[in-house]
């Protein structure tokens, strides 16, 4: 057992040791420790949040839920604009791109937007809380946590050990369709003098669906070409995108093809 643990220790110190020495000493990063107390925080949250709402008044929060998604709007147009700009300048391959891990201009400020990535997936924890705190409740799923939970250690793991390289794709789609989604769900926060602008809910499905799918066609393509970039991380994204692309599916048939049916009947 001694042995056991004594194996377990070493790894971590190499998992601490062996990551990316530009980001290490930037936020969250160096240890995994922060990370993990963040995920627990938020599924005790997210258990007991419901029956703690259960006897008390819904919160308005339209104040604070329209700053919040049209900050994020603001934060993924950005995100999106550094990782387009970089990728450009730096002459980045849509096929194969190792990582820079040069303190050069463009590999930090590739680092760098990776960094505001995974950072933006903790702020997105919120959304959850404010769905509790509203008592939105039906909006909490299994797909909602699920997706929300993962990408944080998701991100850490990228911007810990590969911050750039094939990642950039991953971060500047996923920015462009967060763009969108964000600007829906501020417009959605402001009442009945906006839903006419809101006909578009079934269009952002299939752009995050579609983004999914890209990704899973850029990662596959890599797990079976030689590229100087981690199998590990590319095998890793292929099964996590592939999860996502399910549970979208599900979600996209039991909303706007289930649904259909039952009304029409």
């Amino acid at each position: 057992m001694a042995s056991m643990w004594q194996t377990v220790q070493a790894y971590y110190s190499w998992a601490l040791e062996n990551g990316d020495k530009r980001t290490d000493p930037w936020l969250l990063v160096y240890s995994p420790l922060p990370v993990a107390l963040i995920f627990s925080f938020y599924l005790l949250v997210v258990g007991f949040g419901p029956r703690i709402m259960q006897k008390q008044e819904p919160f308005r929060l339209t104040g604070v839920l329209i700053i919040y998604n049209f900050a994020l709007v603001v934060l993924s147009a950005y995100m999106f604009f550094e990782f387009l700009v970089t990728s450009v300048r730096a002459s980045y391959s849509y096929l194969c791109q190792p990582v820079d891990y040069s303190q050069s201009e463009l590999g930090l400020r590739m680092a760098r937007v990776c960094w505001w990535f995974f950072f933006s997936k903790v702020i997105e924890l919120l959304d959850t809380i404010f769905f509790i705190m509203r008592k939105k409740f039906d909006q909490i799923t299994f797909l909602h946590v699920y997706h929300h939970a993962t990408m944080i250690f998701n991100w850490w793991s990228g911007v810990k050990y590969v911050a750039g390289g094939q990642s950039f794709f991953i971060g500047m789609l996923n920015s462009f369709v967060h763009i969108f989604m964000y600007l829906y769900y501020g417009l959605a926060v402001m009442g009945p003098r906006t839903r006419k602008y809101l006909w578009w809910k079934r269009y952002l499905t299939i752009l995050q669906l579609s983004q999914f799918l890209a990704i899973a066609v850029h990662t596959s393509y890599n797990l079976f070409t030689d590229c100087d970039f981690p199998d590990g991380f590319n095998a890793v994204v292929f099964f996590y995108i592939l999860s996502l692309i399910v549970l979208f599916s599900n979600f996209y048939f039991q909303t706007y093809i289930s649904e259909k049916r039952k009304k029409a009947t």
